[in-house]
């Protein structure tokens, strides 16, 4: 079987509907980003052997997730009637503490974050007295641990675990428009449709519907993280008017550094082809294209003000607990002891390395000068400090 036919469109429909026992997928909105993943695996992915097995099955859980989550919404209409209220974003740029800030407001037993277990393997809906001990979870932990045998170290760079939160972005994969795809693979016409073409507003009411599917089992106050919405507040809103969203800042050169190393690291799993300064290049266009966005929308009232909270990298680095205490003030919210001394346990058990030299300014092939000029506007319009370039 050639490439082409491994991933056809047409195929993977077909195996993801024997596998699911359906063929409704709702609306269908996400057959154009489906079209132009596949042909950029194909032509421009520069997929290993096991690179191709690896994508082909990314395809296939994007689609058969789709078509169960749908299916049990059409046996279930009831779920669709739940509002989702208030639901709580983390954005920012990639690499600016969204992550361990994630992790530990989600500490809190009055928030629900979606677990990656319930992510990937959505259906049946998790029920809370097997919430942590579904058989679901250690299949899911069983895959990340491959992942590290696969890359050495890449759980070291990238934390995830069965139990921990997942981002949204592996939700709106079942649309096809999705940053998870365009990071993980060497997709270049497929990234550049999605960060100036694509019609992102189909992402999140499938989103919304993925959150419906899993609050009728597991209900609470939506938590959520990615980086990904930044790129996309204004649809984001369209959906969530009532969205609170919380967005971090950092310096955006050692974010373009850390992101294409991490980048580089993931395209390693499915390709022996990868370069960290071609990763560094596609992360430059798209931060850059993602602040002017965001400032945009919030300056012209598009988003908000009164809808975010900012926070600054270097203040959460150097002092968590005021930067956790004034979040909470923001949105309105008491700290619990509780959700506390679980965020302190939690941080205690999981305290990070600092990066440990794992990226450096110098291997990305950009123009310092030239990046930090682009950038400036941002950076003076949020008071961002200026790092030192590692």
């Amino acid at each position: 079987m050639t490439l082409g036919e491994r991933f056809e469109p047409d195929a993977l429909v077909a195996a993801a509907c024997a596998q699911a026992g359906s063929d409704d997928f709702g609306d269908d909105g996400w057959q154009p980003g489906l079209t132009r993943v596949t042909d950029d695996l194909v032509s421009e992915a520069r997929l290993s052997a096991i690179g191709v097995e690896i994508a082909y099955l990314d395809m296939i859980r994007a689609l058969k997730n789709r078509l169960e989550v749908i299916a049990w919404r059409r046996q279930h209409p009831e779920i669709a009637e739940q509002p989702v209220t208030a639901p709580i974003f983390i954005v920012g740029q990639p690499r600016t503490g969204t992550t361990i800030l994630y992790d530990l407001l989600a500490q809190d037993p009055q928030l629900r974050a979606p677990l990656t277990w319930e992510v990937d393997a959505p259906c049946p809906v998790p029920q809370p007295e097997t919430y942590h001990s579904d058989p679901r979870i250690a299949q899911t932990q069983a895959s990340i641990e491959l992942s590290e045998q696969i890359i050495p170290g890449f759980l070291a760079f990238h934390p995830m675990g069965a139990l921990v939160g997942q981002e949204c972005v592996r939700i709106t994969a079942s649309e096809f428009t999705s940053m998870i795809f365009s990071v993980q693979y060497r997709l270049p016409n497929y990234y550049r449709w999605l960060l100036y073409d694509a019609d992102h507003s189909g992402a999140y009411r499938y989103h919304r519907i993925f959150l419906q599917h899993l609050q009728s089992g597991v209900p609470g106050q939506w938590l959520l993280k990615s980086p990904a919405h930044l790129w996309q507040l204004d649809a984001l809103l369209a959906v969530y008017p009532d969205a609170l969203i919380v967005q971090t800042h950092r310096d955006p050169l050692n974010v373009i550094s850390s992101i294409a190393a991490l980048t580089h690291h993931l395209r390693r799993m499915g390709s022996d082809e990868s370069s960290i300064a071609e990763c560094a290049a596609q992360s430059y266009e798209e931060i850059v294209v993602g602040l002017d966005r965001a400032m945009a929308l919030r300056d012209s009232g598009a988003v908000p003000a009164d809808r975010v909270i900012d926070v600054q990298f270097s203040d959460f680095m150097s002092d968590p607990w005021a930067t956790i205490k004034a979040i909470y003030t923001s949105l309105g919210r008491e700290l619990s002891s509780e959700a506390a001394t679980k965020m302190r346990d939690f941080l205690a058990a999981n305290p990070g390395d600092g990066g440990r030299g794992r990226y450096t300014w110098s291997d990305t092939g950009l123009d310092a000068a030239e990046v930090r000029d682009r950038v400036r506007a941002y950076q003076d319009r949020y008071g961002v400090r200026t790092e030192e370039l590692r």
